[in-house]
C-alpha cells in the first residue's frame, strides 16, 4: 500500500500527516472484510499485527477461567487495536470479534514499530492514548468498588452519550449496548441492569428500546449520581 493509500483512509492516527513522513517505511497493510461474529484474533492468540476499525462494530471480550465473559471495550470507527501485542510480542490478553458485518485495516507488526519509531507525530499520539486508556482504567477500578449497580448504569450511559456528543434532550444513541453487554462491561448481571435502565426510564430520564437509547432528561441523568 502506498502513504497516499493509506492516508485517504482518514484515520486519526495519521491525521495532518503527509505522505513524504510515511514514505520512510514499507507500508505492509491490507483491508478486510468481515462477516457478522467473525473473529480477528483470540484471547490468547500469538498474531501481533495492529487493526484499524472502517466500518462496521466491533467487540473486545475476556474470558474468564470460570467462563464468564467481560465486555472490555467497544470501537469507535477509526480506532486503532491489538498494539499491546505488538510492542511487547506476547499473547493476546483479549479477543475481538466483529458484532456486524465490517470491515478493518490490517498493519503487519514490524510496519507498526517502524512508524512508531520513525514518525513523532504517531508517537506522541499512541502514547496518548495508552495514558488515556491507564486513566480510564484507573476510573473503573475506582467505579467497581465504591458505585451501586445503579450508578455504575447511569455512568456508563453518561460515558457512552458523551462519547458520541449526544449529552442533550432528544439525542438518540443507536446500536446501544445491550443490557447483557452492559453487565459485562461494570461487573454486574443483566437483570439488574435491566432493572436499572427502568428506573432512569420511570424517572424521564431516557426512553430505552432494543438498542436504541433516547437521552429526555441529561440534568435527571447526572442527578441520579448525586
Amino acid at each position: 500500500m502506498t502513504p497516499e493509500q493509506l492516508l485517504n483512509y482518514n484515520l486519526p492516527l495519521f491525521e495532518g500527516l503527509t505522505a513524504a513522513e510515511l514514505s520512510k517505511t514499507p507500508l505492509q497493510v491490507n483491508e478486510q472484510h468481515l462477516v457478522a461474529w467473525q473473529t480477528i484474533f483470540d484471547q490468547e492468540d500469538n498474531t501481533y499485527d495492529v487493526h484499524f476499525l472502517l466500518s462496521g462494530s466491533l467487540l473486545a471480550v475476556i474470558w474468564t477461567s470460570e467462563g464468564r465473559e467481560i465486555v472490555f471495550s467497544r470501537f469507535p470507527i477509526g480506532a486503532y487495536f491489538g498494539e499491546l501485542a505488538a510492542f511487547d510480542g506476547t499473547s493476546r490478553s483479549l479477543a475481538v470479534f466483529a458484532k456486524t458485518e465490517a470491515s478493518i485495516l490490517t498493519m503487519k507488526r514490524e510496519c507498526f514499530l517502524a512508524l512508531f519509531d520513525q514518525v513523532p507525530v504517531i508517537r506522541d499520539r499512541v502514547v496518548q492514548v495508552l495514558v488515556g486508556r491507564v486513566r480510564t482504567l484507573t476510573e473503573r477500578n475506582m467505579e467497581m468498588t465504591t458505585l451501586s449497580v445503579e450508578k455504575r448504569v447511569t455512568m456508563y450511559l453518561l460515558r457512552l452519550a458523551a462519547e458520541q456528543d449526544k449529552m442533550f434532550a432528544g439525542a438518540v444513541i443507536t446500536d446501544a449496548p445491550t443490557h447483557a453487554e452492559i453487565a459485562s462491561s461494570i461487573g454486574a448481571n443483566r437483570e439488574m441492569v435491566s432493572r436499572s435502565v427502568s428506573k432512569l426510564a420511570k424517572s424521564g430520564a431516557i426512553k430505552s428500546s432494543r438498542q436504541r437509547i433516547e437521552i429526555l432528561d441529561p440534568m435527571a441523568l447526572s442527578e441520579d449520581l448525586s
